[in-house]
């Protein structure tokens, strides 16, 4: 298992893990998968100030995770939200722990205080995931989207760095 820095060359495979999710599960609030080019753009968007890390496994990506401001507003400099998401069927293998392991060892001395997560409530294992990382449920927002014909709740997750 190998964690490095995303590069443009990633993004199709990065946009070919999180199409699943958008296209198939409530997991991802976007309807619409993005593709190579867009995803390459959200990457270096992304890199201007955060890490955007991903996984691999034999060489092969299984996964990625980054960090993005939490609010445009000046006063949340020391928040930042974290996303992750594994290839559908790489999930159990400790991969996500090592990626948010190494996005907080990265942002440690960063002035980042607070991550937060939105996860998506109730959420296929993902609250559970946050939690056993250390992640506390601190707002639930009660039918915030709607996909697939229904709406779904999503919750905030804070941990403290």
């Amino acid at each position: 298992m190998t964690i490095r820095d995303a590069d443009s060359r990633d993004a199709e495979r990065i946009a070919e893990i999180y199409r699943y999710y958008a296209e198939e599960t409530a997991i991802s609030f976007e309807t619409e998968a993005p593709d190579a080019d867009e995803m390459g753009r959200r990457i270096a968007e992304v890199q201007e100030g955060y890490p955007y890390l991903v996984i691999l496994e034999d060489g092969r990506i299984e996964g990625y995770a980054y960090v993005h401001r939490f609010s445009e507003r000046a006063a949340y400099h020391r928040s930042a939200e974290i996303t992750i998401y594994l290839d559908k069927d790489a999930t159990g293998r400790g991969y996500g722990r090592a990626l948010y392991e190494e996005i907080e060892r990265r942002l440690r001395g960063s002035g980042i205080h607070n991550l937060y997560a939105i996860v998506m409530h109730p959420g296929e294992g993902s609250v559970e995931f946050h939690e056993r990382m250390g992640y506390r449920i601190v707002g639930r927002l009660t039918d915030a989207g709607e996909k697939f014909g229904r709406l779904w709740s999503v919750v905030y997750m804070e941990k403290h760095i």
